[in-house]
């Protein structure tokens, strides 16, 4: 029969997972007195960089040729609210 750990032992185990994480804070910025999380602005600006790429892509007859559409559309927004948070708000 197995031994159950106990609770001390499993949390002396778990410290070292979340040893990565800082007190400084989460990314935020100043809009009209409010903060607003940095994710809200990558997550927005993904969204809109995916709607005038759907109207350039319409407008150039590329839309046409694309199989999975929603797919390719999220995919993009995706890539650039995580291209916009890794170069504003990645490491140093």
């Amino acid at each position: 029969m197995i031994p159950k750990p106990s609770h001390r032992f499993l949390s002396v185990l778990l410290v070292p997972l979340v040893s990565g994480c800082t007190f400084r804070g989460a990314p935020s910025f100043p809009i009209v007195g409010a903060y607003f999380p940095a994710w809200m602005m990558c997550g927005l600006t993904g969204i809109a960089v995916a709607l005038i790429l759907r109207v350039i892509f319409l407008l150039t007859g590329i839309d046409a040729l694309l199989s999975f559409r929603l797919f390719t559309y999220v995919a993009l927004g995706v890539l650039t609210a995580l291209a916009l948070w890794g170069f504003v708000f990645g490491p140093g």
